[in-house]
């Protein structure tokens, strides 16, 4: 990756509805040779989707928690079974296994403290091989889906 290369990326990041050529514009490059580096960054998981940031607030959902999660044993049998349980629940919007205590992070959407009891009862209490959900409540979102800094 070289500094074109990274050129584009910082340029998707800022705006991912950028036509080609306006991105070959942005990089100084013509179309040509930018379509064949951003076909390649996307063939080499650089780049691995694109997609519309949403408001929270404007869709109902800006009720935020971060849920710490202590396994009582994390070990083969109990990670993927927990991982593959966290990916099924739609209101975790991002899910961190962590090296030390706890052993995950999960960051959760939901409409309002009612909506987040009701998950907590119904399914992240009920996770496999979990031995303590704590949360906290997010008060405020000061940064919030940053740029990588290319």
């Amino acid at each position: 990756m070289d500094a074109i290369d990274r050129k584009i990326l910082a340029e998707l990041q800022r705006d991912g509805r950028l036509s080609l050529t306006e991105l070959a514009e942005r990089v100084n490059l013509s179309m040509s040779p930018t379509h064949r580096r951003l076909r390649a960054l996307e063939a080499s998981g650089a780049i691995t989707g694109y997609r519309a940031v949403i408001d929270p607030n404007a869709v109902g959902m800006g009720f935020g928690a971060l849920v710490f999660v202590t396994m009582a044993q994390a070990n083969r049998d109990t990670v993927p079974a927990f991982d593959a349980a966290v990916a099924e629940i739609p209101e975790v919007t991002q899910a961190l296994r962590l090296f030390g205590d706890p052993d995950y992070l999960l960051q959760v959407a939901v409409a309002d403290l009612r909506a987040y009891e009701r998950l907590w009862d119904e399914k992240l209490s009920a996770l496999p091989g979990v031995a303590r959900v704590q949360s906290t409540l997010v008060m405020k979102t000061v940064v919030d889906d940053r740029a990588l800094p290319l």
